[in-house]
């Protein structure tokens, strides 16, 4: 039996010991699941951690497992060297180099101030071993020799948790001696970029490349956690394999031959950062596993990273260890009459584990997707359960190139009454398949559309250098305006969709988004108005679209009618409707807050203009000039007669021409605001009610001369302009409107004491007995009067008081 403590592993790995170091390097075949993943026999070899109490009770063949010797997992450090055969021929001394530039300065910068994120740097290493794959691939097509070497083309990454040491390698291209003064030694020189500009210069290069690389900074990010570097790589141009080694506070860094047999590579770069004391944490296979899923999920090449697996065994129970023993005569009586027990045990190892297996499908061609792949991937990118609304794969090819897929999520993860959340991070930004970044304010998409998810991928964006900020450029608005534009053609779709209950479902989650639109984005109110949903009078319990109105618009209908209120009911029942629904002319109810504003931004729709029916001038094209100079010259001075009882509370007295069955209606000015808004704008005045007294003024009370009050006032004005029971009709007959009309009143009591008042007077003997109606007082107030009992004195008659 073979057991390793976790401590005994690392230390393995480092030595010079071919046996276990060779034991952690099993080859795994391209982008195919790991061959430990599935229930293993007992007679195969494994690797176990010492977090567990499994045994291996066959150690098995190591050459059955092809495992490739000193590939991955070797790095040097003192105590290999140390240990090494003293027989050996001593290494060559290091040569000393200096950087090539202000390196004080420039380190400080990078370590200090360019990055934002320290964990960016694993994301910058797999980009060189990526660039150094595809390097290596793209020359192999000329010069097959390249790559006889090595096997696949990967990368691996270990992380040592107890040492603090991360070692990331790749079976790319190499780098020679000469290579690594010129791109190590010399901060902001990219390699990358010489050997595209080279590729651009060349006649018979054609088609794209897949290299990242730009500004020649990012290897530097290791120095963000690790404050020593050591670069081994291996040229196939080259005999000899070097070792580049720096620190992070030094101004200078060593090149020398690899002379140890255990530290040689056929080919490619093995880089081992030693964490900063602070930052050893990094080196958790976990967090290793979790950066490489969310950075480099999309690299084209796979990705493995070294972690611990387990599966499910059976074994007996006598012989586990940790069972007690019974005694020898009751295990006889046992053996007699029971069957042998036995129990469900998980067995730990160490594993090669593919960690980027998620394809980024946005590279396919569209034709070869289906919708249930395009569903999964949403699923797994977004970490969904749902499945997506609607989802939409477009290439954009021009002044800028770019891939994407977009998709409408099924519900609102904040809730239906969020309706701006600025930090969804739900669109994510890659640049050659490598993420940068998905916190934006506005950059990409408009904050109305953040609950647009998806991916954009483009090979050329203007990045600062640590590709982590996105800057402003006209290539950036362009990319905005065509990603804006798909995303109302997704929507769009799903509105024209058959079934309607898709859109019901994504209007009720994120219609309040689209009517911020049209506050916000006046540039595509044509591609947001045919999306927009409200109720109307002859649709209380379905909404209809702008479009559904226009088509039952009657033919001298010149206008779109709507009016706002609280709620459908207070809508269909305000007095401003009464004429209107006599035409059977529709009215779109806006019974949300944010309605109101998002219909007064977008004006007209189809060259008909949105028309309050609670503000005055509305005109319902039936006007007879004739009729209204006679109603005027008849009620003329009976308005200026109440305008002058009501005196400030409004600003004209008007007859009207909506009103059916109501004596009056108090009606908003033209620029004033509705009884809808003014309540709106008083719940957010914060105690400022400057705004709210001068808005008050422009109200304008409409009378109906039809009425019979109407038409009593108007006698009263004739006869006796001062009674005092007109008066108080008057004052009651504004209040009523106030209320009516959506109005606040400023005094609830007094309102309430007229009301009782007049009821006084109407009720006043209408069951009472008719001899006690004499002695009934018509009330004044909601207090009554009280009678006092008169007192009579004694009189003396004939001496005797009577």
């Amino acid at each position: 039996m073979l057991r390793l403590s976790k401590r005994s592993v690392s230390t393995f790995l480092r030595s010079g010991d071919r046996s276990f170091r060779v034991a952690a390097a099993a080859p795994i075949s391209h982008f195919s699941p790991s061959a430990t993943d599935v229930k293993r026999s007992d007679n195969e070899s494994r690797w176990y951690s010492s977090l567990t109490n499994g045994q291996s009770k066959k150690s098995g063949s190591l050459a059955q497992l092809n495992m490739k010797p000193n590939w991955f997992t070797a790095y040097r450090n003192e105590s290999s060297a140390a240990a090494s055969d003293s027989s050996s021929q001593a290494p060559p001394p290091a040569e000393k180099f200096e950087y090539q530039a202000e390196v004080s300065r420039l380190m400080d910068l990078i370590v200090n101030s360019l990055y934002s994120n320290k964990e960016v740097f694993l994301r910058e290493l797999i980009s060189n071993a990526s660039d150094a794959l595809d390097k290596l691939r793209y020359l192999s097509v000329t010069d097959p020799d390249l790559s006889k070497d090595a096997a696949d083309l990967d990368i691996r990454i270990y992380a040592d948790k107890e040492n603090g040491i991360i070692t990331l390698t790749d079976s790319g291209i190499g780098m020679t001696r000469q290579e690594l003064v010129d791109c190590l030694g010399t901060i902001a020189q990219s390699g990358t970029a010489k050997f595209m500009k080279a590729l651009k210069d060349s006649k018979d290069a054609g088609g794209d490349n897949n290299l990242i690389g730009q500004f020649g900074v990012g290897f530097y990010s290791a120095f963000l956690v690790a404050d020593r570097v050591i670069v081994s790589t291996k040229s196939p141009n080259s005999d000899k394999q070097y070792v580049w080694e720096g620190e992070a506070n030094s101004s200078s860094f060593t090149i020398q031959e690899e002379t140890d047999p255990q530290s040689l590579i056929p080919r490619g770069t093995r880089i081992t950062l030693h964490l900063k004391r602070d930052d050893k944490n990094f080196a958790d296979p976990e967090r290793i596993q979790k950066l490489v899923k969310n950075y480099s999920q999309f690299v084209s090449f796979p990705i493995y990273t070294w972690q611990e697996k387990g599966y499910t065994k059976e074994v007996d129970v006598d012989d586990d260890p940790t069972e007690t023993k019974k005694d020898d005569q009751d295990d006889q009586d046992d053996q007699t009459e029971k069957k042998k027990k036995t129990k469900k045990v998980v067995e730990r190892y160490w594993d090669w584990e593919l960690t980027n297996e998620t394809q980024p499908i946005w590279l396919r061609n569209t034709k070869e997707v289906t919708t249930e792949e395009y569903n999964e991937f949403y699923r797994k990118a977004f970490n969904e359960y749902l499945d997506p609304l609607a989802s939409s794969h477009f290439t954009t090819e021009g002044e800028v190139e770019f891939r994407s897929i977009l998709y409408v999520p099924p519900v609102s993860p904040m809730g239906k009454d969020d309706v701006v959340n600025q930090k969804t991070k739900n669109i994510r930004l890659y640049v050659k398949r490598v993420f940068i970044s998905d916190d934006f304010d506005g950059e990409l998409f408009p904050r109305y559309l953040s609950f647009v998810k998806g991916v954009v991928d483009s090979h050329d964006l203007p990045l600062n250098v640590s590709r982590e900020i996105l800057q402003e450029s006209r290539i950036v608005r362009i990319m905005k305006k065509r990603l804006v534009r798909k995303a109302f053609d997704m929507i769009l779709g799903i509105s024209l969709s058959e079934n309607r209950e898709d859109y019901e479902k994504f209007w009720d989650n994120f219609g309040k988004h689209l009517k911020l639109g049209c506050i916000e984005d006046r540039e595509n109110h044509k591609r947001i108005a045919p999306l927009l949903r409200f109720f109307s009078s002859q649709s209380e319990n379905d909404m209809i679209s702008l479009d559904e109105y226009v088509e039952n618009m009657k033919p001298e209908q010149k206008a779109i009618y709507y009016i706002a209120s609280d709620s459908i009911t207070s809508a269909k029942n305000a007095p401003f409707l009464e004429k209107i629904l006599e035409k059977e002319l529709e009215v779109l109810y806006l019974v949300e807050p944010i309605d109101e504003v998002a219909i007064q931004s977008l004006k007209s729709y189809k060259e008909k203009d949105f028309v309050d029916i609670s503000k005055e001038d509305l005109d319902l094209g039936d006007k007879n000039e004739e009729k209204e100079a006679a109603v005027k010259k008849e009620f003329g001075q009976t308005c200026d007669w109440i305008k002058k009882r009501l005196g400030d509370k409004v600003a004209s007295v008007q007859i009207s021409n909506r009103l059916s069955s109501s004596p009056c209606v108090l009606v908003s000015g033209k620029f004033g605001w509705s009884a809808n808004m003014e309540r709106l704008m008083k719940a957010q005045s914060a105690g400022d009610t400057t705004s709210l007294e001068f808005m008050k003024g422009r109200r304008v009370f409409e009378v109906n001369p039809d009425h019979a009050i109407i038409k009593n006032l108007n006698t009263a004005y004739t006869n006796n302009p001062n009674d005092e029971d007109a008066m108080r009709a008057i004052d009651l007959m504004y209040d009523a409107a106030l209320v009516s009309s959506g109005f606040t009143p400023e005094n609830p009591a007094e309102l309430g004491g007229k009301i009782y008042e007049m009821m006084g007077i109407a009720l006043a003997g209408k069951w009472s007995s008719p001899e006690l109606q004499p002695q009934q007082q018509m009330p004044h107030s909601h207090n009554t009067d009280t009678f006092e009992a008169e007192v009579v004195e004694p009189v003396e008659v004939d001496g005797q008081k009577n």
